[in-house]
C-alpha cells in the first residue's frame, strides 16, 4: 500500500470524547481536511453507531479518488450496546452496510476492529478475504491484536495493516508487534498517538471532561494516577520547546522515528490542530532528543493501565502486565 506518513482518525467527530461537533461542523472540518491534502481517513462501523461513516461519506462525495479510505467491522452498536461479533455472516453484512453508509463501491482497507474470542480469527479474516475477492474491500487489517493473532490471520490471507494503540505512553507494540509488522511488510497504524490528548498538553483537569468522555473511565486519567502523570508535563513542554515544535508534534515525530512502516492517525475536531498534526511529518528532530522523550514518557514513568479491566478484556494485544 502507498500510504501517507500521517492520517486522520475520524472517531472524535462522532464518538467517545464528550460532545461531538454537529454534523454540519464535522462535515466542514472533513472538507477542510481534504482541501489541506489529508489523504487517509479512518472510520468504523462502531463510531457513532454508523453516523461517522455517513459523515465521512458526505465529505468524500465527488472526491473519492483523493482519499485512501479505511473502516472497520466486527464491533458495532446493537440496540445501544457495544457488541463484538466476528462471525463471517456478521462481517459480510457489516461490510455491505459500511459501503452503503460511505456511499462508495469499495473501501481501501477494512479492519477487524476487535478479535471476537469466540470465533477463530481465521474464520473472520476468511470472510473479509471473500470481500476482497468480490471487489468490496482492497485490503484487510486487524486492530488491537497480538503477534500470535497476526500470524494466525496471515496463515489464511494477506494482512496489510495492524492498528494498535501506540504512543510514548502506550508502548505495547514494542513487545513484539513493532518488529513483527516491520519484518512482514505490514503497516503499523498507531491510534491515539498523542495519548488521548495527554501529549498534546490539552487536558488540564480530567474532572473537567464531559460526563460521557471515555477518558473518565481510563485509569491514567483518574485521580490515583493523574497526579503522577501530570507532573511530567512541564518537562514535556520544555522538551518540545527545545525541539522547536509543539508537544503534539514531538509525540508524532517520535512515532515516525520508530519505523517507515509506522503510520500515526491522530484525531481532532479542530482545523488548527489538524494542521499542527500533519506538519509533524515535515519536522526534523535530533535523535538524541527523541531518545530523551522516550525516557521522560514511557512505561517506567507513566502511572496506571491503559484500559480499565472490562475494556482490557476485549483486547488481544500484548500487555506489560503479561510480560512481567
Amino acid at each position: 500500500m502507498n500510504l501517507p506518513r500521517i492520517g486522520l482518525g475520524c472517531m472524535s467527530l462522532s464518538h467517545a470524547y464528550g460532545v461531538p461537533p454537529s454534523a454540519e461542523d464535522g462535515l466542514a472540518f472533513l472538507r477542510a481536511a481534504l482541501d489541506d491534502g489529508v489523504q487517509l481517513l479512518d472510520t468504523a462501523t462502531l463510531y457513532g453507531g454508523g453516523r461517522n461513516e455517513e459523515l465521512v461519506g458526505r465529505a468524500i462525495a465527488g472526491r473519492r479518488d483523493e482519499v485512501f479510505l479505511a473502516s472497520k467491522g466486527g464491533m458495532a452498536m446493537v440496540d445501544g450496546v457495544k457488541v463484538i461479533d466476528g462471525r463471517p455472516d456478521t462481517l459480510r453484512a457489516q461490510v455491505d452496510a459500511s459501503l452503503s453508509r460511505l456511499g462508495v463501491d469499495y473501501i481501501d482497507l477494512y479492519y477487524l476492529h476487535r478479535w471476537d474470542k469466540k470465533v477463530p480469527i481465521g474464520d473472520s479474516v476468511g470472510a473479509l478475504a471473500e470481500m476482497v475477492a468480490a471487489g468490496k474491500i482492497g485490503a484487510i487489517g486487524l486492530s488491537e491484536v497480538s503477534v500470535a493473532r497476526l500470524r494466525e490471520a496471515q496463515a489464511v490471507t494477506p494482512i496489510a495493516a495492524v492498528q494498535n494503540e501506540y504512543s510514548l505512553w502506550s508502548r505495547n507494540p514494542e513487545l513484539g508487534m513493532l518488529e513483527a509488522t516491520r519484518s512482514r511488510g505490514v503497516a503499523l497504524v498507531a491510534f491515539s498517538p498523542v495519548a488521548r490528548g495527554f501529549l498534546s498538553d490539552s487536558i488540564g483537569d480530567p474532572e473537567a471532561l464531559a460526563p460521557k468522555d471515555i477518558r473518565r473511565g481510563m485509569p491514567r486519567f483518574q485521580p490515583e494516577h493523574w497526579g503522577a502523570n501530570a507532573v511530567l508535563l512541564s518537562s514535556w513542554r520544555e522538551l518540545a520547546a527545545e525541539a522547536g515544535c509543539t508537544p503534539a508534534q514531538l509525540a508524532l515525530a517520535w512515532l515516525l522515528s520508530r519505523g517507515d512502516h509506522v503510520l500515526p492517525i491522530p484525531g481532532t475536531t479542530s482545523v488548527a490542530h489538524l494542521r499542527e498534526n500533519m506538519a509533524a511529518a515535515d519536522i526534523t528532530v535530533d535523535g538524541a532528543l527523541l531518545a530523551r522523550a522516550g525516557v521522560l514518557i514511557g512505561t517506567d514513568t507513566i502511572s496506571g493501565a491503559r484500559y480499565a479491566p472490562a475494556s482490557a478484556a476485549e483486547v488481544d494485544a500484548e500487555t506489560f502486565e503479561d510480560a512481567a
